[in-house]
């Protein structure tokens, strides 16, 4: 394998796609340490790590530790994920959406489009409810509160604060640019990678606070061993697909014979991927931030931040189970659709050995997606409350990693590293494969 990697190196081409991706990804990390314009540095590092704040931890995690640092690329790539899944949600809902997903490439760019309209939208709420939140002292448990000796905004003029909105929203558009440059020019999904790198970064130093305050050197192996027990089960399962055989009928046109060959569907067992997950914690996300602006006395409010505050009491277990189960199927149905599968099969004069064309076909497809996505959901589920289970009994209050952070980390490096092993390949060298 070290060979491999050493041999795509030395291969001009794909040495020239791997430095320019590496080079994006130290402008982006470069950006999630620059503070934003009128915030005061050093009073933000002193209310980060004041408080425990676990309310915004997905989205924080998501910006590489950059939301709570109150930089440039503070809003990270969330906005562009929440847009894309509200833009194929729409496809359910309104027909034009499914009409130019069914347009082919010139749909699919006016989707894009679309999508980053809406980043650029929601880029600007978010950093609006950012900045206002951080002024009023929401954001930090009280800390940094504008008009103390700590503030994290010193000066809250109106001019300072669009300042800093117009930065952080200019940033999210940056961010965009910089993942389509990696998509054109680099190596890999840019989106993708620039997620993982944000994931992968906040890795070291969680494990240095296990390691050094938490339990000793003992407790840091059993963690990084649950880790790779993780990552295998998560490899294993990413791979795993069911082969659906499809075979196409023979037809003559002209004086030529066409079809007559076998090929397959691939079905995998985890389609939605981990956007159920995301799904999930992002609504049980909500409870804990009305909470932030209630009275912070109020008998529900206590309630909500002693059963949604840290994520780790049976409620919050169980209701998280719940949702990834239901966003799986719901996902699954919207990305999945057995009757234009077989449609198009039916076109083309394709058929499933055994079963016949048209509806019976779509008929099957659905029994065969509900049997593998009930597999799939249950998986999720695992993957995802694992890691929490595991750091509660062994009384870990900085979690390392969680499930959403394993899944996308292998999914993006596998994706990753098959595109570079088939840029090898194409070159006649050994890939990274085996």
């Amino acid at each position: 394998m070290l060979g491999a990697f050493a041999q795509a190196f030395r291969t001009p081409d794909l040495r020239r796609k791997l430095l320019f991706t590496m080079g994006i990804v130290a402008i982006f990390r470069l950006g999630s340490f620059i503070p934003t314009p009128g915030v005061d540095y050093v009073n933000v590092k002193q209310c980060v790590a004041a408080q425990d704040n676990s309310v915004l931890g997905l989205i924080n995690l998501f910006s590489g530790g950059a939301m709570l640092q109150l930089s440039v690329f503070a809003l990270g790539i969330m906005p562009y994920i929440t847009a894309s899944i509200i833009v194929q949600l729409l496809r359910v809902v309104i027909p034009h959406f499914e009409a130019l997903h069914q347009e082919g490439q010139a749909g699919t760019a006016k989707l894009t489009q679309y999508t980053r309209y809406l980043t650029i939208f929601l880029a600007v709420l978010q950093a609006t409810t950012i900045i206002t939140t951080a002024r009023t002292g929401l954001l930090f448990n009280g800390c940094g509160m504008a008009g103390t000796d700590g503030a994290v905004i010193a000066n809250d003029s109106v001019w300072t604060i669009l300042l800093a909105i117009l930065v952080m929203t200019a940033g999210t558009g940056l961010i965009m640019w910089l993942a389509e440059l990696i998509t054109e020019r680099g190596v890999g999904n840019g989106m993708s990678l620039l997620i993982f790198m944000s994931i992968a970064s906040s890795f070291p130093s969680a494990l240095w606070t296990v390691a050094n305050t938490q339990g000793g050197f003992g407790l840091f192996l059993l963690v990084i061993a649950l880790a790779l027990v993780l990552v295998t089960v998560v490899v294993f399962v990413e791979q795993s697909q069911r082969r659906v055989p499809v075979q196409y009928a023979k037809r003559m046109v002209g004086r030529r014979v066409y079809g007559g060959t076998s090929t397959y569907i691939p079905i995998k067992i985890n389609m939605s991927g981990v956007i159920p997950v995301i799904f999930a914690s992002s609504i049980l996300m909500l409870p804990t931030l009305a909470a932030q602006f209630g009275d912070q006395n109020a008998g529900w409010v206590q309630w909500i931040i002693r059963n949604f505050g840290q994520g780790t009491t049976p409620l919050y277990m169980v209701l998280f189970a719940v949702l990834i189960l239901f966003f799986v199927f719901f996902y699954t149905s919207i990305t999945f659709n057995p009757e234009e599968v077989a449609d198009n099969m039916k076109r083309y004069g394709g058929f499933i050995p055994g079963i016949r064309a048209g509806r019976p076909t779509a008929e099957y497809l659905q029994y065969v997606i509900n049997r593998i996505t009930s597999a799939g959901a249950i998986y999720l589920v695992l993957i995802a409350l694992i890691p929490t289970i595991a750091f509660v009994l062994l009384n870990i209050s900085n979690v390392p990693f969680g499930g959403t952070s394993l899944l996308i980390i292998v999914s993006v490096g596998l994706e990753t590293v098959k595109q570079i092993d088939s840029q090898l390949q194409q070159r006649h060298y050994e890939g990274i494969l085996r």
